[in-house]
């Protein structure tokens, strides 16, 4: 079960929809509110969420409990105070335990995460400073605030962050580290190949899957590089980010960095072509010029030629004879692993929250894996890279 602690901030509204999130990646929520978050969000709001009662009142016990606070801080996995105020904060690290959030804090012993929100002011004041240093010391997980438009009208550090970047933090406390020291390099979404100032040639790709398996080795412990062309997505936190736009910006983005890696995931979309010519001027209608293309280089084939130690993880997308050309790729490129994408599958491929993949190996052999989000699939494609990976000392 996950416990969230919402405190008497203004931000205490966008906490709704992080149990949302929360939610919809299958946990169970219960909500914990302090008497100042109850002035901003209704409890009746988040019970509606989840089905649960919103939990004020430190004294009140239905029929069958036992010792609230120790009963609620013993069920859960994880405790996520968001947003937490200065006040809260204070009493944390002081040990001050004078309603039910507070109390639950002293009996947990699950992985605590505090999310502080508040004035820029507020939040850079030495005794703030001091409380969250201490709730470090004590074992906390403090998620630093944004930087943006704050309450109080000023630009400043102190916002929430993004409610994505904070359930991902949150699953990142929770998982095995089991990447922990590896080093590796993930690229993602399309290339664009420019015609002119205006025109490029491109593909259908979104990043999604690249930034999911980059997000998932974060989380999971790896230093990880997220080589990306352009997407609309936002970066993982907790990963270095490399933008690029063309195929040839990428390999030499990717080869700089191949040497000092342990493992490279290549998910990106690359454009197999790029124009022979780039015009320095929009091309005009009624121009009548033919378009020359020449080929780019093969990145991945290239790693496969070089590689010493590297694990190797390609992807490919085919339309046609899909288990052929996977396993014929996987072998001409001397890779470790390829993900396969049948673009004839329904819910796979480009622009698709879903995917649906068969990996196969060196050995010959092949996993069909069913229909699921691609945040799933990334771990579950990090589950067969594992046992790849040389034991640590």
């Amino acid at each position: 079960m996950y416990l969230v602690g919402v405190t008497g901030g203004i931000a205490a509204y966008k906490t709704a929809e992080l149990v949302r999130l929360f939610m919809r990646e299958g946990n169970e929520v219960q909500v914990v509110m302090t008497p100042g978050a109850a002035q901003f969000v209704t409890p009746l709001t988040f019970q509606t969420l989840t089905g649960r009662p919103a939990l004020v009142d430190q004294f009140w016990v239905s029929d069958g409990e036992k010792v609230r606070h120790i009963d609620l801080a013993s069920a859960a996995r994880v405790f996520v105070i968001a947003p937490a105020t200065a006040n809260t904060i204070g009493k944390l690290a002081r040990g001050i335990a004078d309603n039910l959030l507070t109390t639950i804090y002293l009996a947990a012993r699950c992985p605590v995460v505090v999310v502080p929100s508040m004035n820029e002011q507020m939040y850079l004041h030495p005794a703030v400073q001091e409380n969250l240093s201490r709730l470090r010391e004590h074992g906390c997980l403090v998620m630093e605030p944004d930087t943006g438009d704050l309450a109080c009208g000023i630009c400043g550090k102190g916002r929430l962050p993004e409610l994505s970047q904070i359930a991902a933090f949150v699953s990142s406390s929770l998982r095995e580290k089991d990447f922990r020291g590896l080093r590796a390099l993930v690229t993602a979404g399309p290339t664009r190949e420019p015609l002119d100032p205006v025109r490029f040639i491109s593909n259908r790709s979104t990043g999604r899957m690249g930034y999911a398996i980059a997000a998932a080795l974060a989380e999971r412990g790896a230093k990880v590089i997220l080589v990306s062309g352009p997407t609309a997505l936002p970066r993982p936190a907790g990963v270095e980010f490399v933008p690029v736009e063309t195929a040839r910006q990428m390999h030499g983005a990717v080869l700089e960095r191949f040497g000092a890696t342990d493992l490279v995931i290549k998910a990106a979309a690359v454009s197999d072509y790029c124009p022979a010519e780039t015009a320095e001027q929009k091309i005009k209608k009624g121009d009548g010029r033919a378009l020359t293309l020449q080929q780019n280089p093969d990145i991945l084939e290239e790693l496969g030629r070089c590689k010493e130690k590297q694990i190797l993880v390609g992807f490919a997308m085919e339309t046609e004879k899909a288990a052929e050309y996977a396993r014929e790729k996987l072998r001409r490129k001397n890779l470790d692993l390829i993900v396969l994408n049948d673009l004839t599958v329904p819910g796979a491929g480009f622009g698709s929250l879903t995917n649906q993949v068969c990996i196969f190996n060196r050995a010959g052999g092949a996993e069909e894996l069913p229909l699921m989000s691609k945040e799933l699939l990334a771990h579950r494609i990090l589950d067969r890279v594992r046992p790849l990976v040389p034991a640590r000392p």
